[in-house]
């Protein structure tokens, strides 16, 4: 089963990083399908997101599209806020609702949402940020980040449309905005995480999900390298946020199952 996982995790690695994304939500999904202890689950998304991440905020870097002073008031709030939110101990049912909730906003996202609407026209916003804007983007960066944190994704799914919603800037300059976001909030809710996981016997249960994380720093070494992957984002965010929403769907009904 692991060796299965393994190819899917290098497949979503290789798609994502394509585009400047982790894949956490993709991860954290089928490592719920597969029946993963929920407590694993945050620390392998989040550890196999930093390791696709990081290739591409280094890209972005190179590219010059990294531009901290902006960058910086969304994550200033956003790593000890993802910090707290994996150092929390929450039950398994109150993990599973939370983890549905994320999920299908991903979904919705991937499937209806599209930044390039006309409605966004009437909300957009001077690049120059003021004071309040400053305050709003810390805000946000929070909030994202606690989720984030608590749920073991690295909260760039949630980002990006927020960033496009406010025209934060161009579509490379999101990706790499994103992409920054999301690796300092995985190792931030990395550490929270891992500061949880005082019994042996659940390190060694991790441990034996080893083949996960030389199948994602090579998918996403390779997508990193294709910059941007042949097939059509539209489809691909389709067809990611169809397996989205069908693991939210089978989550939402062990969450039933859990309560009742």
């Amino acid at each position: 089963m692991k060796l299965i996982l393994a190819g899917l995790f290098f497949v979503t690695a290789l798609l994502y990083a394509s585009v400047g994304f982790g894949g956490g939500s993709t991860y954290t999904a089928l490592l719920a399908v597969s029946g993963t202890d929920y407590i694993l689950i945050p620390i392998l998304s989040l550890a196999c997101n930093i390791l696709v991440v990081t290739g591409n905020s280094l890209r972005y870097l190179r590219q010059k599209l990294i531009e901290f002073p902006r960058i910086l008031p969304l994550i200033m709030l956003s790593i000890p806020a993802a910090w707290l939110g994996g150092r929390l101990q929450i039950s398994e049912i109150l993990f599973i609702g939370l983890l549905c909730i994320a999920l299908f906003l991903a979904a919705i996202r991937l499937l209806i949402f599209s930044p390039k609407t006309a409605i966004f026209d009437a909300f957009m916003v001077n690049n120059t940020a003021s004071k309040g804007e400053l305050i709003r983007n810390a805000l946000i960066g929070g909030m994202i980040g606690f989720y984030s944190g608590l749920v073991g994704i690295g909260g760039g799914i949630f980002l990006a449309p927020i960033l496009h919603f406010i025209r934060w800037g161009s579509a490379k300059a999101i990706a790499a905005a994103c992409s920054l976001f999301i690796l300092v909030n995985s190792i931030s809710g990395l550490l929270g995480q891992a500061a949880k996981l005082g019994d042996l016997d659940r390190l060694a249960a991790a441990a034996a999900y080893w083949p996960l994380f030389p199948a994602v720093l090579l998918g996403g070494f390779i997508g990193n390298y294709m910059g941007v992957f042949k097939i059509s984002d539209r489809w691909l965010k389709r067809l990611t946020g169809l397996l989205i929403l069908i693991v939210a769907i089978r989550l939402a009904l062990r969450w039933i199952g859990l309560v009742s």
